[in-house]
């Protein structure tokens, strides 16, 4: 259904589709794979102008390749394991993660498997590759039913799988894909990758979306794994690039990212593209998971091993600063929990990190002034 409606949304609108890039098609290659280049801005301490972070608490440990994480009423956390298929809750205060349920049919490989994860009143959101593409499913803990499939029909590949699901301030739930290695699909109004969707709970195409029928919010995108909004509502997305330039772009309805014709800030084509709002070299980056708390965006980065930090100063965003450099290895998801703290899972035991004892771990961090609890 999904695939015939954006099918014939197709008919109506044409983009432009370039060639395929020539790099290493991994995102975040193993830490030496290129020589990094410092930032100016790296504090390779917990604080630092315009970082309000308070010390660092251990909420779980032993992790085996931790994807997404999303947070229940009671202030407990849900987390996937990537390559297991399983889900652990989590105690908000901490404790040993209680496997709650395994996704059936979780096809892990490359940077696929158990990637994001969403919950929303008694449903559990899961998007996860599949045997023939990756998918989003539903499910209530502790039910013992099967998943039902929401939505389905996304591209997979060993690499630019996308993965992070989340609902925004509409209850809507909006969905960030990668273009799965073919570069033309981020340019397809007729396919799923490359783009961030927009779905209503059961899966649908949500109404008000820039086409009518069609899941797509926003396209010309590589590979999206954070999604966050701010307390105006704004969404912000972070984005892998290719050999040049990651990014965090602020998202707006109908807007092309631009690429594969453009990587970074480059030529808009008289309005066609729209620039991110900051870049980073991509040996100082590999930005997966993005939260907000109050003023401030943060950054998970794998390649980059750190945490950046980046001001929201009212329309802009403000300089971006390092924190974190080197402590705990590749970082990949950051979520504010219910009560205002950030939290923040490593991923250095997914092949391309360098594990350490109690790898893979879940950090908790005070956010100042005082934690506040998220909407």
């Amino acid at each position: 259904m999904i695939l015939r409606a954006l099918a014939a949304l197709a008919t109506a609108t044409v983009f432009a589709l370039a060639a395929c890039g020539t790099a290493d098609p991994a995102d975040d290659p193993a830490p030496g794979s290129a020589t990094p280049q410092p930032s100016p801005s790296d504090d390779d301490g917990g604080g630092g102008a315009g970082t309000p972070l308070g010390p660092a608490r251990e909420i779980a440990t032993g992790l085996d390749t931790p994807w997404g994480l999303a947070f229940l009423s009671g202030g407990d956390a849900l987390v996937a394991e990537r390559d297991s298929g399983r889900i652990l809750r989590v105690p908000a205060d901490g404790g040993q993660p209680q496997q709650v349920y395994e996704v059936p049919g979780v096809a892990a490989g490359g940077e696929g498997g158990l990637l994001g994860l969403a919950a929303r009143g008694d449903w559990v959101y899961a998007y996860f590759t599949a045997a023939t593409d990756n998918r989003i499913v539903r499910f209530q803990v502790g039910s013992g039913n099967q998943p039902e499939v929401v939505f389905d029909g996304i591209a997979k590949a060993g690499f630019h799988n996308g993965g992070r699901i989340a609902f925004g301030p509409d209850n809507l739930l909006y969905v960030g894909t990668g273009d799965a290695g073919e570069t033309g699909r981020s340019q397809d109004p007729a396919s799923p990758n490359g783009k961030i969707l927009r779905l209503t709970p059961e899966g649908d195409p949500a109404p008000g979306n820039p086409s009518a029928g069609s899941p797509v919010y926003s396209l010309g995108h590589r590979n999206v794994q954070g999604l966050a909004w701010d307390d105006d509502d704004r969404l912000f997305a972070t984005e892998f690039g290719q050999n040049d330039l990651d990014e965090i772009n602020l998202i707006e309805p109908g807007q092309n990212y631009g690429w594969p014709e453009v990587e970074g800030e480059g030529d808009t084509d008289g309005g066609r593209f729209t620039n991110p709002l900051v870049t980073w070299p991509t040996s100082e980056a590999s930005p997966s998971g993005l939260a907000i708390a109050g003023d401030t965006l943060y950054v998970a980065a794998l390649r980059g091993e750190r945490l950046w930090t980046v001001p929201i100063e009212g329309d802009d965003l403000g300089e971006p600063a390092a924190v974190l450099t080197n402590e705990y290895g590749r970082l990949r998801t950051a979520a504010v929990a219910p009560d205002g703290s950030l939290w923040l899972t490593t991923s250095n035991t997914d092949g391309r990190g360098d594990p350490r004892d109690g790898d893979d771990r879940i950090l908790r961090f005070t956010t100042q002034p005082g934690d506040a609890p998220a909407r």
